[in-house]
C-alpha cells in the first residue's frame, strides 16, 4: 500500500485527520530520537563527572582530563548536544 493511502486508512480508523497524525507521528519521531541522543549524552557525561562540553573543555585546560584520550568523546559530546538543540527546535515548530 502506498503511504498516502496508508496514512488516510489510518487516520481514518484512528478518527484523526491525516495532518493531526502526521503531526502526532512527527512529534512521537523526534522525542524518541531526543531520548536516544539523551541517553548518549548521559553516558559521556557520566564517563567524565562533567556537566557537557564547555565543562570538559575547561578540564582540558585546567589538565584534569587527558586530551589523548578522551578527544573523540568530546566531539562526540559536542555533536550530540548539536543535535538534541536541532531536534527540540523541530519539535517547537509542531507545537
Amino acid at each position: 500500500m502506498e503511504a498516502v493511502g496508508l496514512l488516510r486508512k489510518i487516520a481514518q480508523e484512528l478518527q484523526l485527520t491525516e495532518e493531526d497524525l502526521i503531526r502526532q507521528g512527527l512529534r512521537a519521531f523526534l522525542e524518541q530520537r531526543i531520548r536516544e541522543l539523551r541517553a548518549e549524552w548521559i553516558e559521556i557525561t557520566g564517563r567524565y563527572g562533567v556537566a557537557g562540553v564547555e565543562e570538559m573543555e575547561a578540564r582540558y585546560r585546567e589538565g584534569t582530563l587527558k586530551e589523548a584520550d578522551t578527544w573523540r568523546d568530546l566531539q562526540r559530546l559536542d555533536r550530540l548536544e548539536y543535535q538534541i538543540e536541532q531536534l527540540q527546535r523541530l519539535l517547537e515548530t509542531l507545537s
